[in-house]
């Protein structure tokens, strides 16, 4: 009896258990004896049972609907299909009335088709010259009738007016009459610095503007001043203060394009970026040597120029003078009246000796400048070609550009070791001549005294 009794706890138990999910059990409720604990497994499973029928209910009310709604997809599915079926057709049809209506648009246009399309050709180059033309900046919105034309002839259902092609016709031979002409008119203008304002502009036909003394860039976006005028370029002031007649100005043909061949001279260095990529070796050439070897020749120049004039007036005068080299050499000979001619002879020659290094002093260093000079250059190019093929290594030559700028620049120490050079060597020239003038004089007139007294 005892073990049927707790058989039957347990299974009770267990069924409790099971049964927390459900809505009445949920509840805070407890059982405080066993016949409690039956009733309300009772209850739970009445509850439970009546929850159940519920949802089958509305699962075959669910299932009826989705019949019914399923047999109404159904016959809409019939529907559109019917439907589908009869605007094929109808396009079908409607296609081949397109196709008939085609063949006769063209069979009535005839020659006109081929009309049209060289209007349509013709209208699209217009177009397509407006945007690259300065003569858009002084008459700008033209575009917009070059596109509706090209949009009405390019149309299957419009065809353009006698009037629209008869102003095609006026438009294409305007710009070529203005394309022609030399003109002043008021548009905006970028400065470098993108600062746009108002200016005064001379269009010189569609290849050349300028304002303000200046030669200006014309792109598609509008009229800007360049970072610096080109010094080839004429005059552009004499072109803007000329009231007719024939004026020297540079004109670009690239100028509807962008400018590609003023872009390229304002992309060229000047003197100042040359000497600037010679680096520290091209301005010691130029203002280190060169300098050096300059002044020195102009020194020396205007020395024995002044010593040779006062040489050549020695030749002249009775009297010696201690002013000049030859003078201080006959001073001697006035000296020594009495000397015999050997010792005459030695004294002289020591006087020409003493005078010597005064007159050639300076001559060596300009002889040095003039040989060091282009070895310098020529140091600095190497230089500058070391540094590029390194530059090449470590970034590649996908740039022929960048490879050439970096050996025209190695270059530029050559040029400058030359351009020193060159002048050294002719100022060396001139100074050895002038020199050796003046010590033969002083040699000459020595060999004529010792003459003159060994004749005695």
């Amino acid at each position: 009896m005892k073990s049927l009794y707790k058989h039957i706890v347990a299974a009770v138990a267990g069924g409790a258990f099971c049964a927390m999910s459900t809505v009445s059990f949920a509840q805070d409720d407890k059982a405080t004896s066993l016949d409690q604990l039956l009733q309300m497994m009772k209850n739970s499973k009445v509850a439970e049972t009546r929850e159940h029928k519920q949802r089958e209910s509305e699962f075959l009310s669910q299932k009826n609907n989705r019949s019914n709604l399923l047999a109404q997809a159904k016959a809409t599915r019939v529907a559109e299909e019917k439907r589908s079926a009869e605007l094929e057709a109808k396009y079908a049809e409607q296609d081949l009335d397109i196709k008939a209506k085609r063949e006769q648009l063209d069979e009535s246009l005839g020659a006109l088709k081929e009309l049209f399309g060289h209007l349509s050709s013709a209208a699209d180059d217009y177009r397509a010259g407006l945007g690259n033309s300065l003569v858009s900046v002084q008459f700008p919105g033209r575009e917009q009738f070059a596109l509706d034309l090209i949009e009405k002839m390019n149309s299957e259902t419009k065809l353009p007016t006698v009037a629209e092609i008869e102003k095609l016709f006026y438009e294409i031979q305007f710009e070529t009459v203005q394309a022609g002409k030399v003109v002043k008119f008021t548009t905006t203008v970028a400065d470098a610095g993108g600062a746009a304002g108002q200016r005064e502009v001379v269009r010189i036909g569609n290849y050349g503007v300028l304002s303000n003394g200046e030669y200006l860039f014309f792109e598609k976006g509008g009229i800007t001043v360049p970072p610096r005028q080109p010094s080839e370029l004429a005059d552009p002031v004499a072109v803007q203060s000329a009231s007719g007649g024939l004026v020297a100005a540079s004109v670009d043909p690239t100028l509807p394009l962008g400018g590609q061949i003023m872009q390229i001279m304002i992309d060229r260095p000047d003197l100042k970026q040359r000497i600037e990529q010679g680096g520290l070796v091209g301005k010691i050439i130029l203002f280190g040597l060169g300098g050096i070897g300059f002044l020195l020749s102009i020194w020396k120049l205007i020395s024995l120029t002044l010593t040779g004039a006062k040489v050549s007036g020695q030749l002249k005068a009775k009297k010696a003078k201690t002013n000049n080299p030859l003078g201080r050499v006959l001073k001697i000979a006035e000296d020594n009246p009495g000397i015999d001619g050997e010792s005459l002879e030695l004294k002289l020659e020591e006087a020409v000796l003493k005078e010597r290094p005064s007159i050639e002093s300076g001559l060596n260093m300009v002889k040095i400048i003039s040989m060091v000079a282009p070895l310098m250059g020529l140091l600095g190019t190497v230089v500058g070609m070391i540094q590029t093929f390194q530059a090449i290594t470590d970034f590649g030559a996908g740039d022929p550009k960048l490879m050439a700028g970096g050996i025209s620049g190695a270059l530029v120490t050559t040029v400058l070791g030359l351009v020193v050079a060159i002048p050294t060597v002719f100022f060396h020239t001139i100074l050895s001549g002038k020199a050796k003038r003046i010590i033969h004089t002083l040699e000459e007139q020595s060999a004529g005294l010792i003459a003159e007294k060994s004749e005695r």
